[in-house]
């Protein structure tokens, strides 16, 4: 599969709603919510990219590692790296609905089994939304995760229930969808969860629960207090609260506070292998990439997102070689250039 190729077929799908800008960084999109840009200003989106790119590595040659090992143990599930895609939703109103729910979905988790990882699916303001997502992970055998927005508590656990019947491997909520304007248009409020509340939906299930939106330790902590098995360094893309810190600078002091006690996943302005290394050595278990995958289905369906995966990958192992690590679960914080 040719990238330029992909990119002109995704250009020509996502007209009026993504550019696909030769640097994905939210400017050309700015405050086009719903649609794929970041609220406001657009400086919470563009935060995720600059506190990435504000990071160096340390270039080290004279090492023992030859083949780097990218791969990620998950519940069970053995993937060949740690990148996942991050939950998506609402391809009729953010990305000019040229797909359904239901096949867009498809096409995330197929491809994502295509490239040794999984895929996410979301929920959003119709009901079709969520049991799309559930529909694509069902006819995989489960192997995927879906997202539940912060909805009324009695909906969320039969939001839950649904995951369960689909025989999903995990279930999750991105909290950080609190104050999203699209489901408020549609008539879909959402809000913020009390301590108490997050802890009965925990309790409601035996799956292995996502909190996605953790942006402090003192939530991390509550998240873990709660029973979560993972969190998700998250500021939703930059697309619910504008002027808020880069997902890379808020991980390390919560990788500090609870890393090994539960699984950290990150997300917002991966748009290479070696931010994928960068969130890594500051304290992520694993990464999610949103985004950049929409092109992939956009633009080539499943082999798409499979060609965006494993270019990724490769770019994760050329930067894994040239910083001396030699597995993803082990990724030193000495390979960042501190000066």
């Amino acid at each position: 599969m040719d990238l330029a190729v992909l990119r002109k077929n995704a250009k020509e799908k996502l007209k009026g709603y993504c550019r696909v800008c030769p640097v994905c960084d939210g400017r050309a999109c700015a405050g086009e919510v719903p649609g794929m840009g970041g609220v406001g200003t657009g400086s919470a989106f563009r935060a995720n990219l600059e506190a990435l790119g504000s990071y160096r590595f340390n270039m080290r040659t004279l090492h023992e590692v030859k083949v780097p090992d990218t791969s990620f143990d998950l519940w069970g599930e053995k993937l060949s790296m740690p990148i996942l895609a991050a939950p998506m939703t609402g391809v009729s109103y953010n990305m000019g609905g040229k797909l359904s729910e239901e096949d867009f979905l498809q096409e995330i988790v197929a491809g994502s089994l295509l490239a040794g990882t999984l895929g996410m699916s979301g929920d959003g303001a119709a009901p079709e939304m969520y049991h799309g997502g559930l529909k694509a992970i069902a006819s995989h055998n489960g192997r995927g995760i879906p997202f539940i927005k912060p909805r009324e508590q009695g909906d969320v656990i039969k939001y839950i229930r649904a995951a369960e019947s689909a025989q999903a491997m995990a279930v999750g909520m991105d909290i950080d969808g609190a104050g999203l304007i699209t489901m408020a248009l549609k008539g879909q409020p959402v809000g913020p969860k009390t301590f108490p509340e997050i802890k009965e939906l925990l309790a409601a299930t035996r799956l292995p629960f996502i909190l996605k939106g953790i942006m402090t330790p003192e939530e991390a902590d509550m998240a873990l207090e709660a029973g979560a098995a993972a969190i998700v360094v998250s500021n939703h893309g930059g697309r619910v609260l504008d002027h808020t810190p880069g997902a890379a600078e808020v991980l390390p002091p919560i990788a500090a506070r609870v890393k090994g006690r539960l699984l950290i996943f990150a997300d917002g302005g991966v748009r290479s292998g070696s931010d994928v290394l960068k969130l890594l050595a500051l304290g992520a278990d694993a990464v999610l990439v949103g985004r950049p995958l929409v092109i992939g289905v956009m633009g080539g369906g499943r082999e798409g997102v499979a060609f965006l995966f494993n270019k990724l990958k490769g770019e994760l192992i050329q930067a894994m070689l040239l910083t001396g690590t030699a597995h993803v679960k082990t990724v030193a914080r000495a390979i960042l250039y501190s000066h």
